[in-house]
């Protein structure tokens, strides 16, 4: 092999990159486990211990935050937590661009929108659709052509101009309440959450590990942002009632003693050069880093870890006492953090008012808009209705005369406290200027214009997983992934000897480089991911032995070790074989990540990286050792004396038995899809929507008795299965889940609870029975949510999914084999396998013992039989077209059989060690993804049967009399 020692170099390097990067999972581990011994159950305890060694160096020279923000990431099905979709309703988002318009062909064609939006299409296109439909012009001036919009839209554009525009103007919207909701989900107080908008559906997903307060987690997430503007009390107002606090926490709170001073009193907050040393003494100044100077609108800077503190002591009832009568409702709120100083923060005091309604909303707010300043400096600029501008007018004009600060709050934070030197301000328009970076300035204005068009958010889905049940699957895990990778070594020392061993190795380094590549990029660790990690075994395995069973076949016909290792790591040898097989798995991944969602997007990436490192593993490091055998004249055979002779004397006649395998497999077709039309399936709520909830007891309970008992609760039908153990439960419902909103998710978890409690001790209360904490083993361990808007999209990107795939996959090995026939037999063998797999589900789904549900776990699993069935078959075609320009002699049926059989070996193998890994999943891998593993089992099966005696035979008689006679001839002449 050329270039053997750079193949070495980046080799080495590699693994020891994986290896330092998969060191700070091992590292944030350790300290996670200790911060939970620490806080013996106590949440909250455990996530202060572990903010309060953020900033320290713990590895390397690194803090403990960047170890965590290095660490591979867990999905929520292995960590625990909550994970919601949420629906920025863009229908709002519209009639806001339209200046709530009366316009009724413009409402009732959103509301046609709505009926009538197709699968996954968008709201927006929907609407658009609709508009079209009635002729309804968008540029008009009781659409989007108002006062609102019309710097942007002329009453002379075309409706195609306007779409364009109002998807940007929604975009911006739903950018607008991205930033607020990662702002709030910022100071929720969860390690490591993840939010991120889905592509340009309005949609949003939210990803909290370790939150446990469903209800009050969802409350956050759906609550309106609110905007304010509030006029600021000057520090020379405040100052001295915060000295009476200083002096009024002296006498309650232990502090160290005092040094003296050169100033005290009100100096100490009015002085540029105040000493600071008694404030370093004292409970309330001594937590001030820093003093407001005069005139400026905040009255301190404070740490971020001192805010929880300072906030307790405004609340308390001796505090509030010491107001003054002009300070009586005064608020005092943290502002902005910096991102150049994100341990500080400013406290400001706010004039409040009796009711506290501030002196203006952010309902007013009509636009704004990133700009730049007169000195060029970034800025923002706002445009207020005529209500909103008068207001303006006075509050300006007071502050100006005043000399104080308008502060404007979004969800109580301080966002910029700008001060007015030039008198009130007329007309609505203002700009905002201070110290921003252009950045911060587009922020800005996305949120005030989030104050313009207050959007519902409502949850379409979501998961609820215990942490318990988080462990329980990382058991499993580990469990099924280590007694996988013993098996197949095992097999390939057994099955090939000496040879094995380097195929092990470079497993080995595959397993190392899998990890290392998702650590590296940030990637999601998934249940499924693990199941793909687990299947990448069988699969890594599988170059390695289209490679030995060819070198084997060379060294039958007397070559040495050198020219057979040459020759079976060529492209005439085994390589074509191995690209064209990998090629058709890439692309079934590629489908499955870009239609899948979440921890299906988490298997296909595994899938997909693991077939790229075991690619390299196995063509480059076992060529390795091989290379150094020849170069030290070493025999070696890629057998065992036990296993010299095992697949080889096949002599099958799959042309002959082709009406034998037809009328078989048309017997399952028919059978298969009189099922379906009787039995149907057993459709999931990803599929039809829904509530599904794991609920465990403390006592085994009859499944039956529970489904009648919530169905008298709920009034509508509610299943219960027995999910694993016989005090567990799979309960899925459908109640209400067409409507939306905080009460009916409650209403739902509520008569949950009613209906069970008596199932649990005594001690049992809602909060127990429904939120997630550390250590809980019964109640719900895991709940979801499906609305049938997602499902709808979820059955659409499915469908496409698997049609997309065969097409995908057919249109390659067109290109590739350059016959069409080709195409057809491998399409029409994945298509015989797809519908006997999900035949097999709707004829047992009903008496089997685990769950056999059409869900995106089972989609996963057809996507993995079409990679692998494709695999199958290509090795197989390859053999034959490899034969077929070959020497061999006999008629073209001979010629085709002979090249099935030779391939027989490698199928066997690759069957073999891939039902292997399989079955331990399917026992080993947990209950939740026991039906996902049973569908890729029966695939396999029947795939290894479809790509031999269907496949091939489908070949064979669509091939044209006139091409089998050319054959033929050449075949005697050669």
């Amino acid at each position: 092999m050329q270039n053997r020692g750079l193949i070495k170099f980046f080799a080495i390097i590699f693994a020891v990159v994986c290896i330092y990067q998969l060191s700070f999972t091992f590292v944030a581990s350790g300290i996670e486990e200790d911060a939970k011994a620490f806080a013996k159950g106590d949440s909250k305890k455990e996530i202060a211990y572990l903010d309060s060694i953020a900033k320290e160096k713990v590895f390397l020279g690194h803090t403990f935050e960047d170890v965590r923000q290095n660490q591979l990431n867990k999905g929520l099905d292995l960590e625990g937590g909550i994970n919601v979709i949420l629906q920025i309703s863009v229908k709002d988002i519209l009639k806001g661009l339209a200046n709530d318009t009366k316009n009724p062909a413009f409402n009732k064609a959103l509301s046609d929108a709505k009926l009538n939006q197709q699968g996954n299409q968008d709201y927006i296109d929907a609407f658009f659709i609709e508009a079209n439909k009635a002729n309804i012009k968008l540029a008009a001036a009781d659409v989007f052509g108002n006062k609102n919009l019309d710097d942007v839209i002329k009453f002379d554009m075309t409706n195609k101009q306007v779409e364009s525009i109002i998807k940007t103007k929604t975009q911006e919207s739903v950018q607008s309440a991205f930033e607020v909701l990662r702002k709030r989900i910022d100071q929720f107080g969860v390690t490591q959450p993840n939010i991120q908008m889905l592509g340009n559906s309005g949609r949003i997903l939210v990803e909290l590990p370790g939150a446990k307060d469903v209800d009050r987690i969802k409350k956050l997430l759906q609550g309106t942002a609110q905007l304010e503007f509030w006029e600021t009390y000057k520090i020379e107002e405040v100052g001295q009632y915060l000295m009476s606090v200083e002096e009024a926490l002296k006498k309650t709170e232990v502090v160290a003693k005092a040094t003296p001073t050169k100033t005290t009193g009100i100096d100490s907050l009015l002085t540029d050069k105040a000493d600071t040393t008694a404030a370093k003494n004292s409970p309330f100044l001594g937590k001030m880093v820093a003093p407001g100077q005069q005139g400026a609108p905040h009255i301190g800077t404070f740490r971020i870890k001192d805010t929880a503190v300072i906030n307790a002591y405004f609340k308390r009832a001796d505090i509030k006492a010491l107001l003054p009568a002009n300070l009586a409702n005064v608020k005092f709120v943290w502002g902005k953090t910096n991102a150049k100083t994100p341990e500080f923060t400013d406290l400001y005091a706010l004039k409040g008012t009796r009711d506290n309604v501030a002196p203006l909303s952010g309902g007013v707010i009509v636009d704004a808009k990133d700009t730049f300043d007169q000195f060029g400096k970034p800025a923002v600029s706002m445009q207020m209705n005529g209500n909103g501008a008068r207001k303006w007018e006075q509050i300006t004009g007071a502050v100006s005369q005043e000399g104080n600060a308008i502060a404007i709050v979004l969800d109580d934070v301080v966002y910029s406290a700008p001060g007015v030197s030039k008198g009130a301000i007329t007309g609505g328009q203002s700009e905002i200027s201070g110290n921003f970076t252009i950045d911060e300035t587009k922020d800005l204005a996305n949120v005030l214009r989030a104050g313009k068009l207050p959007a519902a958010a409502e949850i379409i889905q979501s998961a609820e997983v215990g942490p318990s049940l988080g462990q329980k699957a990382i058991d499993a895990g580990i469990i099924s992934s280590v007694v996988a990778f013993l098996l197949v070594c095992f097999w390939m020392v057994f099955y090939y000897g000496r040879a094995g061993w380097y195929a092990n190795v470079a497993l080995l380094l595959n397993v190392l480089f899998l990890f290392g590549v998702m650590a590296s990029f940030g990637f999601v660790l998934t249940l499924p991911g693990i199941a793909g990690i687990v299947l990448t075994l069988g699969t890594a395995v599988d170059a390695n032995i289209i490679i030995y069973e060819r070198a084997k076949e060379e060294l039958r016909l007397g070559k040495s070790l050198e020219e057979v290792t040459k020759l079976s790591y060529g492209w005439k040898g085994a390589m074509r074989s191995i690209v064209d097989a990998n090629v058709t798995h890439i692309l079934t991944g590629i489908i499955l990540f870009v239609f899948g969602t979440g921890p299906i997007q988490g298997f296909a990436l595994t899938l997909l990286i693991g077939i790229l490192t075991s690619l390299f593993t196995s063509i480059f490091i076992a060529r390795i050792f091989i290379d150094r055998d020849i170069a030290k004249n070493k025999q070696l055979s890629f057998t065992t004396p036990l296993t010299k002779n095992w697949f080889t004397k096949f002599n099958l006649d799959y042309i002959k038995s082709k009406k034998y395998a037809y009328v078989f497999s048309s017997i399952v077709v028919i059978v298969s899809v009189a099922s379906l039309f009787v039995n149907g399936l057993d459709e999931g709520t990803d599929f039809v929507g829904g509530r599904t909830y794991q609920i465990k007891f403390e006592k085994p309970v009859e499944s039956s008795v529970v489904s009648e008992e919530l169905s008298s609760e709920f009034g509508i039908p509610v299943e219960a299965k027995v999910f694993g153990d016989g005090n567990q439960l799979k309960i899925t419902t459908k109640y209400k889940i067409k409507e939306e909103g905080l009460e009916v998710d409650k209403e739902v978890n509520e008569k949950l609870f009613n209906a069970l409690k008596k199932y649990f001790n005594e001690g049992i209360t809602y909060e127990k029975f429904i939120n997630l904490y550390p250590g809980k083993v019964h109640g719900v361990l895991y709940g979801s949510k499906v609305s049938p808007t997602i499902s709808a999209d979820i059955k659409t990107n499915s469908f496409w999914a698997v049609i997309g795939a065969m097409i995908v996959v057919g249109l390659y090995l067109v290109v590739s084999f350059r016959k069409w026939q080709y195409s057809l037999g491998a399409i029409a063998a994945v298509l015989h396998d797809v519908i006997f797999v999900i035949g097999i589900y709707s004829l047992c789904y009903k008496f089997m013992p685990f769950h056999m549900e059409m869900d995106q776990h089972f989609i996963a699993a057809i996507l993995t039989v079409i990679g692998y069935s494709m695999n199958d078959t290509v090795i197989v075609f390859d053999r034959i077209r490899e034969f077929i320009a070959g020497k061999t002699k006999g008629d073209f049926y001979k010629i085709v059989n002979d090249s099935v059989n030779t391939t027989m070996s490698r199928t066997i193998n690759t069957s073999l060690t891939m039902i292997m890994v399989l079955l331990i999943m399917f026992v080993f891998g947990g209950e939740s993804i026991r039906g996902f593993i049973f569908a890729m089992l029966i695939g396999i099966g029947v795939g290894t049967y479809s790509s031999l005696f269907l496949a091939t035979p489908i070949l064979v008689d669509t091939m044209p009399k006139a091409d089998r006679e050319e054959i033929e001839r050449l075949h005697e002449q050669s």
